[in-house]
Order: C-alpha cells, then sequence, then structure tokens
C-alpha cells in the first residue's frame, strides 16, 4: 500500500487534465455515442437527422434529405428555419459556430425554442463535429446562403455569407474522423430502417435517403423515401405485416390532455410473442421504463375489468396475469417528454414518474371504450387470453423439467456437452454445431482449456409458430438452456429470462456454409431473439464462419470464403487464364474439414472471424424474423431476392 501510495507522490493539482471544449469528445468518443464501431458511426448522422425532427415537431420542417457520398460522408438537408448566424452576445461569435463547437450548446435548453426534443442528451451535433475530420454547414436563412467549414471540431474560418437563397433550411456534410472510428463504411439498411422509424413517429414529415456508392440500371442512384400519414397505426401494421391478425383493427390511442403527447397503436395477431416497442423524444427506450409500466399497467387493469364485468372468466380455474393479456399482442408507444429523465445500463430507460400514470389512465379511457363498442374483438382477446393462461400453466410443467436438468440445481450437463475446463465465464465459448459429425471433429479440435462444444441434431424448432410449453419441450432447446445455465421466469409465471449464471460468454452458432447451414443458424438466432433476447442485447452471441474453399497450386494454399475471393485466386495462379493445375475443394459442410482445418479456420481466437449478432433497430428486427419464419411465402421471396447478393445461394 504504502508503495502505491509513494509512487502516486508527483499527484497534485497539475495533474489534472481540463480538456477544452470538444477535445473530451474526441479523448473519450465511447461516453458521447456509445462506441467507435459500426453503431457509433451510423449514431453520428442520427444525431445531425435528431435536430432536423426538432425542426418538424416545432413545426418549421416538412423534409429531410440524407444522402451516402461516394467516399462515405453524409449530407443532412432540411427545409426547417436554418441554425442562426447573428453574433452571439456573450460568446461575441457567430450563434451557428456556437451551436457547431460547444458542447450542450443549442436551441434545445430554451423551453421557448422547443417544446421536446430528441438526440443523445442535448450532446448533439457539436459532438458529430468533433468527431469528424471535415465538416461543412450551409444555412439558408434571411434570404441569405451562409457556410462555415470545420476540421476535428475547430472552425477553419469565420461564417461567411456565399450568395442569396429563396429558400430556408440546413444542409450539413460530414466525413467520420478514420483516426476514430474503427469503421467507416456506412450501411444503408441501418440508415433506411432508421429514416423509416422516424417517419412512423413523427407523422407527415418525409424523410428520404440516397445511396451515391450504388448506381441502378437507368443511372439513378440506390434511394428510399419515407412518409406516413396515420403514423403508429401504419407501423404497427408494418412490423406486423407476416402476422396472421386475430382481427383487423388497430386500436390507436393518441392524446395530449395530460400536457405530455402519447401515442400508442396496438394490434393482436394468432401467434404467441410480446412485441412492444417504446419510444420517448424518438429516442428507442430499449429498456423500457415508466411509459411501458403504465402501458401494461393499464392494459391489464382495463382487459381485466371488462372480462370480469361480462362474466367471461367465471368458468375460468386457473389465475390469469399480466403475460397472458399481452400474448400475441403487438403495441408500438411513444410519449413526447419535455424534460426526458433517463436511467439505465444504456440510458434508453425512462425514469419520469409521473408518466406511469398518464399512459395508464390514457390505455385505460380509450380501450375501455373500444371493447365496450367491439363485443366480438373484445371476446376474441379475451377468449386468447384464458388460452394464453392455460398454456402457460403447461408451461410451468415444461420449464420445471429445464430448471430440473439445470447443473445450477445439481441435475447435471446434457450428455452430448463436451464442457470446458475454464471456469470463468468470461473466458469460456459454448460453440451449437450442426450436427453429430461436425460436432466430432469440432470436440477433436477445439481447445479444451476455454471451449464447449454441444451438437445439436437437425433443424431445431421453429418458435416462431410454437407455443412457449411447446418451445420448452424441445430436446435440442432444453439442451441449450441447461447447457448456458439460464433459467426461466419465477413464481408468478413470467417468461422473463434470469442469465447471472451465464456459464458462457461466447456463445457461437456454428454451422455449415451452405443454404442448409444458414436456415439453421436462422432458426437458432429466432430462438434467441425471441426467448433469450438478453444475450443479443449484451452481445454474448456470435457466427462463426467457416470457409467455402480450400484453393491448391502446388505448394500454395489459400482458404476462400466467398467466390470472389476463390476467383481472385484462381486469377492470380492461373497461367493466362487458363487454371490447370488449380484444384478448388468445396466444403460441403463442416464435417468434411479434418480438426487441423476447422481449428486453423474457424475456432482459433488468433485466425477465426467472428460476427457479432447485435440488433441495430429491434422493430425491424422482429419484422424480418417473423417474415423469414412465418408462413407468408411472399414476403420472404421478396426480401431473398433483394439480398440475393449477400447470401451464398446453392444452385
Amino acid at each position: 500500500m504504502s508503495e502505491e501510495i509513494n509512487s502516486n507522490s508527483n499527484y497534485g493539482a497539475n495533474s489534472i487534465q481540463v480538456l477544452e471544449g470538444l477535445e473530451a469528445v474526441r479523448k473519450r468518443p465511447a461516453m458521447y455515442i456509445g462506441d467507435i464501431g459500426v453503431k457509433g458511426l451510423h449514431h453520428l448522422v442520427y444525431e445531425v437527422v435528431d435536430n432536423s425532427i426538432d425542426e418538424a415537431l416545432a413545426g418549421f420542417c416538412t423534409h429531410i434529405e440524407v444522402t451516402i457520398n461516394e467516399n462515405n460522408s453524409i449530407v443532412v438537408e432540411d427545409d426547417g428555419r436554418g441554425i442562426p448566424v447573428d453574433m452571439h452576445k456573450k460568446e461575441g461569435r457567430s450563434a451557428l459556430e456556437v451551436v457547431m463547437t460547444i458542447l450542450h450548446a443549442g436551441g434545445k435548453f430554451d423551453k421557448g425554442s422547443y417544446k421536446v426534443s430528441g438526440g443523445l442528451h442535448g450532446v448533439g451535433v457539436s459532438c458529430v463535429n468533433a468527431l469528424s475530420s471535415y465538416m461543412r454547414v450551409e444555412v439558408a436563412r434571411n434570404g441569405k446562403l451562409y457556410m462555415q467549414e470545420y476540421s476535428c471540431g475547430h472552425p477553419k474560418e469565420p461564417v461567411k455569407e456565399i450568395g442569396t437563397s429563396d429558400k430556408t433550411g440546413t444542409k450539413v456534410t460530414f466525413l467520420p474522423d478514420d483516426s476514430i472510428f474503427t469503421e467507416t463504411v456506412y450501411t444503408y439498411d441501418i440508415l433506411a430502417a432508421r429514416l423509416r422509424e422516424l417517419a412512423y413517429l413523427n407523422a407527415g414529415i418525409r424523410l428520404s435517403i440516397t445511396d451515391k456508392r450504388e448506381k441502378k440500371e437507368d443511372g439513378t442512384y440506390k434511394g428510399n423515401s419515407f412518409f406516413s400519414e396515420l403514423g403508429l397505426k401504419e407501423f404497427v401494421l408494418f412490423i406486423d405485416s407476416s402476422r396472421e391478425k386475430l382481427f383487423e383493427d388497430v386500436i390507436h390511442i393518441s392524446t395530449d390532455k395530460f400536457g405530455t403527447p402519447i401515442e400508442i397503436a396496438m394490434i393482436y395477431n394468432t401467434g404467441y410473442n410480446e412485441n412492444l416497442y417504446s419510444y420517448v423524444n424518438n429516442i428507442n427506450t430499449i429498456e423500457g421504463g415508466t411509459h411501458v409500466a403504465g402501458f401494461r399497467r393499464g392494459l391489464t387493469r382495463t382487459l381485466k375489468k371488462y372480462a370480469e364485468d361480462n362474466k367471461m372468466l367465471d368458468k375460468v380455474k386457473i389465475e390469469i396475469n399480466g403475460d397472458d393479456f399481452r400474448e400475441g399482442l403487438t403495441a408500438v408507444i411513444s410519449v413526447k417528454v419535455a424534460e426526458p429523465q433517463f436511467e439505465g445500463q444504456t440510458k434508453t430507460k425512462l425514469g419520469n414518474s409521473e408518466v406511469m400514470g398518464f399512459v395508464d389512465q390514457a390505455v385505460g379511457e380509450v380501450l375501455g371504450n373500444y371493447l365496450e363498442e367491439h363485443p366480438k374483438e373484445a371476446k376474441t382477446i379475451v377468449e386468447k387470453v384464458i388460452l394464453a393462461a392455460t398454456a402457460r400453466h403447461a408451461a410451468r410443467n415444461a420449464r420445471e423439467m429445464v430448471q430440473r436438468k439445470s447443473p445450477l440445481s445439481g441435475g447435471g450437463l446434457p450428455g452430448k456437452l463436451a464442457d470446458c475446463s475454464e471456469k470463468d465465464p468470461k473466458k469460456c465459448e459454448l460453440f451449437l454445431v450442426e450436427g453429430d459429425s461436425a460436432g466430432g471433429t469440432a470436440k477433436q479440435g477445439r481447445s479444451r482449456l476455454f471451449q464447449a462444444i454441444l451438437p445439436l441434431r437437425g433443424k431445431i424448432l421453429n418458435v416462431e409458430k410454437a407455443m412457449h410449453h411447446k418451445v420448452l419441450e424441445s430436446e435440442e432447446i432444453k439442451n441449450i438452456y441447461t447447457a448456458l445455465g439460464v433459467t426461466i421466469g419465477t413464481e408468478d409465471d413470467s417468461k422473463e429470462l434470469n442469465i447471472t449464471k451465464l456459464r458462457y460468454h461466447k456463445v457461437i452458432i456454428m454451422t455449415d456454409a451452405d443454404v442448409d447451414g444458414s436456415h439453421i443458424a436462422t432458426l437458432i438466432l429466432t430462438f434467441f431473439f425471441r426467448h433469450m433476447k438478453a444475450l443479443l442485447d449484451e452481445g454474448h452471441v456470435y457466427i462463426a464462419t467457416p470457409p467455402l474453399y480450400l484453393c491448391k497450386k502446388g505448394k500454395v494454399e489459400q482458404y476462400c470464403w466467398d467466390d470472389k475471393q476463390r476467383l481472385q485466386f484462381i486469377e492470380q495462379y492461373s497461367n493466362n487464364g487458363q487454371d490447370g493445375g488449380i484444384h478448388v475443394q468445396r466444403y460441403k459442410g463442416l464435417g468434411e474439414m479434418n480438426q487441423e482445418q476447422l481449428w486453423d479456420t474457424t475456432m482459433n481466437p488468433e485466425t477465426r472471424t467472428l460476427r457479432q449478432i447485435t440488433i441495430e433497430n429491434a422493430a425491424e428486427a422482429d419484422r424480418i424474423f417473423s417474415m423469414l419464419m412465418g408462413d407468408d411465402v411472399e414476403p420472404r421471396r421478396d426480401f431473398i431476392e433483394a439480398h440475393a447478393t449477400y447470401a451464398n445461394i446453392d444452385a
């Protein structure tokens, strides 16, 4: 202890580093935008778009355009009022420069300018500026056009007038700093999904996206435009488009009577999952919060009262709980809170206690009226609730069988599991391997110290179309629960997953690199998304990427993960276009590799490539999983055709 004090004896006032302005952002970027990978990169765009959305919420903007340039720079342009450019009295420089270069500066802090606003807790566009190697802002205002350029958050010169304009608005162009970000290539689908989401959350605003990196056959660029007239009513139908409706109506709640604008759209389907998406000022509150608690309380209270008043539960001998009322429910909740208080690990959980009561009352009034005016639909909902309660009691027995087999209950691990010797879960990996043959190779090729292998027989159950107790009765799924050491629910029969005793912090899906393998991986991912989403949210789930080919020419050997790499090898080692002497081995399955090859290419942490599964947009992921694994063929075919360039489609 004394040595430690002595070594720090020169720790005084001079050791305290004061980071001026945006230097703090550049020093610790993850504190401000979450991370410096794919998520943080795309978050930069959201921050700039959020400013334009705030203009729209204030009633001054109708169209927001996002462009991805060839060099992965971004342009965001709106037709709002334009950022003020006049002199800021306190700062002694243009208000535009103040907004772009000082953290926590902007109109959002003046209650007269914006009633509510989104964005990342006020750090906004200045944060984007700090993390961009280049930024240019053009403002059309008062009949004139103004401009300022920046490098790493520093103005290159004062704001200057560069022309006239008969429009108003702001145009921001920025290039993320590649010395900060580990990934600088934008994904069109991620940005498009967020803009579509914003269009639904803010009815009447048009959001467009253009990708100048991809030209179509007709000479135009790839792009899309999103506009919603009915807002959340359309959003909930879009999410549920691949599911069978219980009845046609969307129950819609929209009120401002509590001083906090509340909008909710909900629909029931014939499925068995609850799909609930919540937003505060357009921010996706993935951890829920008081608005979600208020919705659930209002829904349960109102439905239960209606069922009891109409003597619909008199013959039901089992207790009905909150989960039962939400089985097969898809709902979107959006509230606009003047001064939101966020909490939770990711700062996406609403903490304002008063909002719970507002939402509870709003749901009670509108849903109560709907049930009284639509007795046929009300009866259908209550019958589904009773069925859910009955199935939950069946699931309790199935769940108890799973829990009884858990190693934590002394029941032992699945017989097929080859466990590792390391006991620290942070260092342990579990490979879920397709088939006994590949499982055998993996068991021989692995590092027994920290890698465990669980072979899965054939295609696991498609949980998208299965009741909860049927999922828990599946042998392969029971083995996954038991091997992982996770438990489900508590005394109240909830479906909540407890992962505090998770035995492996890396769960790796390892399937063949063909179409069948992709299907099995999708089935497993669907199971994780529907029943173990906490593992996805905390970044524990990965997909292994085994190679498709082994190419040989003489003594030269090279693994190829796709056809492009295979063709490059052939081109490099062919003689004048003739590929004589080149041998290409196609791996139809993992079992075709020997243990050394599987270790070298797919399992060795030094040489392998793992793809971490993250949920960038939960509502979009929900829609895609239900479309891929549901019964409706047409949307699935459209999706596969649209994404065929990314898939390995076997002949």
